[in-house]
């Protein structure tokens, strides 16, 4: 019998145990969250590598239901969609403080930028600003990349599947609506519901 062979075997073996556990513990470093709206359902994925902090505070605003009932209260068809903060009487939904903007961080650690597809949060004109507002770039906007003159928007994920929603949300016909002058979907598009699936 020869040993030595069935040693590398073994060792081969656990190798490729630690190789497939591995690529559990990263599958498990960017989660999925499912949003289900009246105009069909998409996924983003979330990298925390990149921002931790941001994507550590959407998902707190997940599980405590926050998104569920609010509406894309802003659509920009040759821009983006942005939703997660108003209810469909267009009332503010209650936040958590801000979190901390890792715009640059982000983008330092590999992070992607502004391009079609991504997921980012949205603010005031002050950069540690954003609480639970989102949006999601239907068109490259590189102009919202972080640059060492300005602090831009954090980008923290990107729609994986169901982009075909995305476009449909971009495709409404938009006017006044609440507090808003312009830019409301004429149709209100309503995220029913926003959870993890891994």
């Amino acid at each position: 019998m020869n040993y030595f062979s069935n040693s590398r075997r073994i060792v081969c073996a656990f190798g490729l145990g630690l190789l497939l556990a591995a690529s559990n513990a990263l599958a498990q470093e960017t989660p999925h969250v499912k949003f289900t709206t009246n105009a069909g359902s998409f996924v983003v994925e979330l990298y925390p590598d990149a921002a931790p902090k941001t994507v550590e505070n959407f998902l707190q605003y997940v599980r405590d239901k926050h998104y569920d009932g609010t509406i894309f209260h802003r659509v920009i068809g040759n821009f983006m969609i942005q939703g997660g903060g108003y209810d469909a009487r267009y009332f503010e939904k209650p936040t958590r403080a801000p979190v901390v903007h890792e715009g640059r961080e982000a983008l330092a650690k590999g992070g992607p930028r502004n391009t079609i597809g991504t997921i980012a949060m949205a603010r005031t004109n002050v950069p540690n600003s954003a609480t639970s507002q989102f949006f999601i770039n239907v068109v490259d906007n590189g102009f919202l990349d972080p640059t060492p003159q300005q602090p831009g928007y954090t980008v923290f994920g990107r729609v994986i599947s169901g982009m075909e929603t995305v476009q449909r949300i971009r495709s409404v016909q938009t006017g006044p609506g609440g507090p808003f002058a312009s830019d409301v979907p004429r149709t209100t598009i309503t995220i029913q519901s926003a959870t993890i699936e891994k």
